[in-house]
């Protein structure tokens, strides 16, 4: 409630302020711009939608759907996703109105406009289509007769001046649908036979527009209350394999034992979880995972799961999204406080947003109890091997102000593997200095209550303040690895907190190593190549086989970029015994490797606790995995 009512007050003073010079539409001020989707009226598997804005004075106006939301990053377009838009003046007449990029449509004559309206298609029936972009499927939106999933970014749009004006939503549909928001709600109406039931929502501006989603349909819903945070967990399983109550004590244990971590950082009074289960068949979702809303999440996940490891997902991926509301939902930037939903700027601090937020869901778990410290260990070996599919010597912070360019956005999955460890370090770090007393969350306390929802900093001088709040060891470890592009050397954290990597030989195949795959390639060129991998993979070293060499053929077969991937793909199947034929590139110069396959290993290295780490090595280790409160 106190959220609501900051974004309320904010909302009317930010149109205070732009109307001193322009006004767009002469009823925003007192009228909430209304707006409509009638799921009741389906047409062709799409959603009609109406705008009614009020009344506009100048000659023309431009109507947007965005381009980029928030939390992702990457270019959406839902504006593809609009059909058969019209513009309407008062007397029922279609004016003109011109599309005049992906995401926006210029309408003339703008003072006689009455109303918008357009057809909706789902993002979850296309995505495996060439004509829409690939969206990721949490930030979709799910059209059937049985499920709708109402991320209200694919639905509702903003016009360029009105962003902050109110809007008023009512959302038809058939009176036996259940209907979940966390969007405040201002009234129901039922059709006279009662078979449809019209609920009407209020947002105070553009951005709790889509910040909201919503879930209608026949789901399953739970509400139980953790602390004083009330927990609402709607659950739509196609084939009634999962249910809310199963899930309950898995959310409810996971969320008491959030709270306990993070003490006293202020949360939220309801925190709506919604779960869609994908059956894999036509139509359904194939991007799994979740997308972070302030009071809420839309997660994605498979329903063919066990009830065991479906909870373990829900672990990870909404304990990761619940940890947002420390950053970046109150901690963030003026580029996401500001953010522009066609051409944003992106902030420096995704180590941040994304990282801290992941390595907080990881840790949280052995701090509280519900992991052993060698799991946990097994989850930071696991980040460690990820982490080298991606770019180790780029800059993090330049990374993430140029997110959605090349080469860039190929290493964003990179801040929840290495944004995950460099929040670890971090943590590691300000617990040796200040001897178990501080750490990386009590960092996002002190700026939590510097900052804070309604306030955000400067993105340039973050990194500065945090080193000015910190030690001199944190501000060099930003200057080198987060700011630098120096890859980090994780065994000298792990030493101090009497940690070490235990080497072994293990078996691997002819495509791989312990830490991942040996192969790169060149799309340009149109190459494939071996990358710095192949130093631990023998058959190959004992082939002779260097870095950066080039795969011209294998077995008779020449190698391109577009075949390169079923190429590797046999090779995967190679078994000792086999004859092989490759043919190489060095400098110029062909090479013919003729032999028969032989078995192959690499190294395998296996975080472990060191038996003879010192008595401060062990003290800093406890406070870091709260083990004296655990064991």
């Amino acid at each position: 409630m106190y959220n609501k009512i900051a974004l309320f007050g904010l909302a009317l003073f930010l149109f205070a302020c732009g109307t001193s010079k322009t006004i767009q539409n002469d009823l925003a001020e007192v009228t909430p711009i209304e707006t409509k989707i009638d799921l009741s009226a389906i047409i062709d598997d799409k959603a009609p939608v109406t705008i009614n804005p009020g009344r506009f004075t100048n000659d023309t106006i431009i109507y947007r759907m965005p381009r980029v939301i928030q939390g992702t990053y990457s270019v959406s377009d839902f504006g593809l996703f609009i059909d058969d838009f019209r513009a309407i003046d008062y007397q029922g007449n279609t004016i003109e109105a011109s599309k005049i990029d992906s995401n926006s449509w210029l309408i003339s004559n703008a003072s006689q406009l009455d109303k918008i309206t357009y057809l909706v298609n789902d993002t979850f029936d296309v995505e495996r289509s060439e004509k829409y972009p690939r969206l990721f499927s949490p930030q979709g939106t799910n059209i059937s007769p049985e499920n709708y999933v109402l991320n209200l970014h694919g639905f509702i749009g903003y016009f360029d001046q009105l962003k902050n004006a109110q809007y008023k939503l009512e959302v038809k549909a058939p009176a036996n649908f259940e209907r979940s928001s966390a969007l405040q709600q201002i009234g129901v109406t039922t059709s006279p036979d009662g078979a449809l039931m019209t609920t009407s929502y209020f947002a105070p501006r553009y951005f709790d527009i889509t910040d909201n989603p919503m879930m209608y349909g026949k789901l399953d819903v739970e509400e139980f209350n953790v602390g004083d945070i009330k927990i609402v967990l709607s659950v739509y399983s196609p084939n009634k394999k999962h249910t809310a109550a199963g899930l309950k004590e898995t959310v409810y244990k996971m969320m008491e034992a959030q709270k306990a971590y993070l003490g006293d950082i202020n949360t939220t009074a309801r925190y709506d979880i919604f779960l869609f289960l994908s059956d894999g068949s036509v139509g359904s979702p194939t991007g799994f995972g979740a997308l972070e809303h302030h009071t809420s999440t839309v997660t994605v996940l498979r329903e063919s799961s066990t009830k065991e490891s479906l909870a373990e997902s829900v672990i990870d991926v909404v304990a990761h999204e619940f940890f947002h509301i420390v950053t970046p939902l109150t901690v963030h930037s003026e580029d996401v406080h500001y953010f522009d939903y066609n051409n944003p700027t992106f902030s420096k601090h995704l180590w941040m947003y994304e990282g801290v937020t992941e390595y907080f869901a990881q840790h949280f778990q052995v701090y509280e109890g519900l992991k052993t410290p060698n799991e946990f260990y097994k989850e930071i070996d696991k980040k460690i091997s990820y982490s080298m599919y991606f770019d180790d010597a780029m800059s993090f912070t330049e990374m993430s102000e140029n997110i959605i360019e090349k080469p860039y956005e190929d290493n964003y999955q990179n801040v929840y593997e290495k944004g995950a460890l460099i929040g670890m370090c971090i943590d590691i770090l300000m617990r040796e200095e200040s001897k178990g007393q501080r750490s990386i969350l009590s960092l996002m306390k002190e700026l939590s209550a510097k900052y804070g929802i309604n306030k955000p900093f400067n993105d340039d001088d973050l990194i500065r303040e945090i080193s000015a709040m910190t030690y001199p060891t944190v501000s060099l470890f930003f200057e080198n690895h987060v700011v630098g592009n120096l890859p980090i050397n994780y065994e000298f954290y792990f030493n101090k907190v009497g940690l070490e990597f235990e080497k072994t030989t293990v078996e691997s195949n002819y495509i791989q190593n312990t830490q991942g795959f040996i192969f790169s390639g060149d799309q340009e060129k149109g190459t494939l190549f071996f990358s710095k991998g192949v130093e631990d993979n023998s058959f190959w070293v004992e082939q002779g086989v260097l870095v950066n060499d080039i795969v011209k053929s294998i077995n008779g077969t020449e190698v391109s970029f577009e075949n390169a991937r079923s190429l590797i793909g046999s090779m995967y199947r190679w078994k000792e015994g086999d004859q092989i034929k490759v043919v190489l590139e060095r400098n110029g110069e062909e090479i013919i490797i003729d032999t028969k396959l032989k078995p192959t290993f690499s190294t395998k290295k296996t975080l472990i606790e060191n038996v003879n780490a010192t008595p401060d090595q062990i003290e800093i280790r406890n406070a870091w995995l709260n083990i004296s409160q655990n064991n």
